[in-house]
């Protein structure tokens, strides 16, 4: 890959990774709204020179409200301070595109991508993931997972890899799911298996209960069936998949747990995002 001209603007610990592993492929790295998290050969005062750029890179969320999402930064910079300062035509890369930022970039003729939807992506990330949430399995649960009786509700990219996780550490897994493939695929790796959309009253055994379905699947007859001391993790997006409301008033302990890879391995996530960044550029010819 020939030298780039790259812009990382915004974000966590995950961008600051992200930018000094692009510098350190032998690409110009600048960053804009990240000083507390790079070193300050890293650091751009100001956006001039982003009309040049080879490509932007905005965080995971990009926006918070209308301004990118920059919490290792004192300044919040407005959208449109960024985009007007990109070329007709860039490509601008973006982590949970929002309708406001594709229309703002829609009408000043970018190329935008979002990389949070893409699969390469979604893999990586369900490492971290399943990893964050066994370790607050482990904090919170006053059994060990070996042993314990746990099910895992979805078996897309993450309830595979979770299965597999929890299996390792000796628990008993069973698998929730709705596809008659999803659930003969668990029965070949010799999970028991329940069916998502048929839960209520078969809730009983278990001692950890974790939700990787962003629809609602545990609402209150699902979770009065639960027995004393289960613990639930939610780890859909929004709008989840767990009735909290419910579940305080059935005094079930129930944690939504967003956004782990950023919070659990932000330098696996990074690297995980620049070689998906790396994709996207192949793919547009940059």
């Amino acid at each position: 890959m020939r030298q780039m001209d790259l812009w990382v603007i915004g974000g966590d610990p995950r961008q600051a990774t992200l930018a000094r592993s692009l510098r350190e492929d032998g690409h110009t790295v600048h960053t804009y709204a990240l000083e507390r998290g790079v070193e300050p050969s890293l650091v751009s005062d100001s956006l001039e020179g982003l009309a040049g750029a080879d490509c932007a890179v905005l965080p995971l969320p990009a926006l918070e409200g209308d301004r990118i999402n920059a919490p290792l930064s004192a300044r919040g910079p407005l959208l449109s301070e960024v985009l007007d300062a990109m070329a007709p035509g860039a490509l601008l890369c973006a982590g949970m595109v929002s309708p406001v930022l594709a229309q703002a970039a829609e009408a000043r003729s970018l190329r935008l991508v979002d990389y949070l939807a893409r699969e390469e992506l979604a893999v990586a990330n369900a490492v971290p993931t399943s990893e964050g949430a066994i370790q607050i399995a482990m904090e919170e649960l006053p059994i060990t997972l070996h042993g314990a009786k746990a099910l895992v509700i979805g078996y897309g990219r993450l309830g595979k890899v979770l299965s597999r996780q929890l299996r390792g550490l000796g628990a008993a897994v069973s698998v929730a799911a709705r596809s008659c493939t999803d659930l003969a695929w668990a029965q070949v790796w010799s999970y028991g298996v329940e069916r998502s959309d048929q839960l209520s009253g078969w809730l009983c055994a278990y001692d950890l209960v974790i939700n990787t379905v962003p629809a609602p699947v545990l609402g209150p007859e699902e979770l009065g069936d639960l027995k004393p001391g289960c613990l639930v993790i939610d780890l859909a997006s929004k709008p989840g998949g767990v009735d909290f409301s419910a579940a305080a008033e059935l005094g079930v302990k129930a944690i939504w747990a967003l956004s782990l890879p950023g919070k659990v391995a932000p330098v696996t996530a990074g690297l995980a995002i620049k070689n998906t960044v790396y994709n996207i550029l192949t793919e547009f010819g940059v």
